[in-house]
């Protein structure tokens, strides 16, 4: 069995539903998911023009290899109406593997540890409240350490439903 922590975030449509039902159909065809962050709105990253994101991580169990994992997490995002039109644009559901194990992993269209965790604080805030002494693999530094050192300004806060 594969322990892995994934991103789940979206800003298009019924954000706070959109992420239940990314959950539900991960349950179905991933495996189940051990235990889940807060849910966090952020302003988008990489792209100001646009709304708010909700995002958050999840602690997944999952006997799919990753490649396997990544071919399912497009298609859930595909069957959720996610049109992939370029970098950091608007969507219904983004999926990111951001850990498989502690395995390091470079290969055409997959990167494992996800190649921005360390940059993105709506990553890390959401993970250190999961794991905080999680060791980065590529890094060789905890969690906490990332978000000490991220320089990422935009706020990450808890998201209340409203």
């Amino acid at each position: 069995m594969n322990k892995v922590y994934l991103l789940i975030g979206g800003n298009v449509g019924d954000r706070k539903r959109n992420l239940e039902l990314a959950c539900r159909e991960m349950e179905g065809k991933i495996g189940p998911i051990n235990r889940s962050s807060s849910v966090y709105e952020t302003a988008p990253w990489g792209n100001q023009s646009q709304d708010p994101f909700l995002n958050q991580v999840l602690e997944v169990f999952t006997q799919l290899k990753a490649e396997e994992l990544m071919q399912t997490a497009l298609g859930i995002e595909k069957s959720m109406g996610r049109m992939r039109v370029g970098l950091n644009q608007p969507r219904t559901i983004d999926i990111d593997i951001l850990y498989f194990n502690e395995d390091i992993l470079q290969q055409e269209g997959l990167t494992i540890p996800h190649p921005r965790i360390y940059k993105r604080k709506f990553v890390l805030v959401p993970m250190q409240e999961l794991n905080a002494s999680y060791m980065d693999p590529l890094h060789q530094k905890s969690i906490s350490q990332l978000l000490q050192e991220c320089e990422d300004e935009l706020e990450v806060r808890k998201y209340d439903g409203m």
